[in-house]
């Protein structure tokens, strides 16, 4: 991987120049949580999960669709981003570091940073208010998502909120989901490894301004989920599936469970 300088400002990262940065192929880095200092990122080779070659496995589909967690959006982006910065098992620090931190929280404000949270439901063990095991964190612009980092407390945690994400993403419009780095969870999961060149290239293709945000996007799939009805606009895979849906039920209304509604739609494609 190549890198700039590193930065001598121990200020935070302006929103207007990270989204510059991710338009151009590139990313922040620290070397821990207390270095003020960050460096940017290329990577010579980049991974991304093609949105119609997400890989669903039988299990996970089966874990989405019963509801074992509860998924939202947007909720806890704070806390996601400090989980996902916490220290995992022998490792020491992070390269998500306080300024880095900050950073992401003030472009969340700014509506181009969302999250994914996954929490545990009271047939679990779990209250609906606090007990989070899961979830994800990353960028949205254009029709473009840069996952940034995810963590999990509960098998298959993480997996469920990439899961939903992909069904989001899906629904709002989006082209590309940039995962960054090549791992072989997400290899499993239907990641491919790109050269940075080809990347660039799709990242040229997803100039266009998506059909909705990430957070309109997951509020449409629960409309369509509890209604039926067409979740957003016109030609969506969320309106496909909520039609064939109510042509099921005998031209009434079904109401479905969340989970349900999404592993029918990622079913569609993987």
């Amino acid at each position: 991987m190549s890198a700039a300088l590193p930065s001598a400002s121990s200020a935070i990262i302006p929103s207007d120049l990270l989204l510059m940065a991710y338009r151009s192929g590139i990313f922040p880095m620290s070397e821990g949580r207390d270095d003020e200092e960050i460096f940017w990122v290329e990577p010579r080779e980049r991974a991304i999960i093609p949105l119609d070659g997400f890989r669903c496995s039988k299990s996970l589909r089966k874990i989405v669709r019963q509801d074992h967690f509860r998924v939202t959006c947007n909720q806890a982006f704070e806390r996601i981003i400090e989980a996902c910065a916490a220290p995992r098992g022998d490792e020491d620090g992070s390269w998500i570091s306080n300024r880095i931190e900050a950073s992401y929280l003030a472009l969340h404000h700014a509506g181009h940073a969302h999250s994914i949270e996954v929490w545990r439901t009271p047939e679990m063990g779990g209250d609906m208010g606090g007990d989070l095991v899961g979830g994800l964190y990353g960028v949205s612009f254009d029709q473009v998502f840069c996952g940034e980092s995810m963590f999990s407390r509960a098998d298959n945690a993480s997996k469920v909120a990439l899961a939903w994400l992909v069904a989001i993403l899906r629904q709002s419009g989006a082209k590309l989901l940039d995962c960054q780095f090549m791992t072989d969870h997400l290899a499993t999961m239907g990641a491919i490894a790109l050269p940075q060149e080809r990347y660039l290239d799709l990242l040229e293709n997803a100039r266009a301004r998506a059909d909705m945000s990430v957070p309109d996007a997951y509020a449409a799939l629960l409309t369509a989920a509890s209604s039926g009805a067409g979740a957003g606009s016109a030609g969506t895979a969320a309106d496909g599936l909520a039609a064939s849906l109510s042509s099921a039920s005998a031209g009434s209304a079904p109401e479905v469970s969340p989970g349900k509604f999404i592993a029918q739609s990622l079913t569609q494609t993987s």
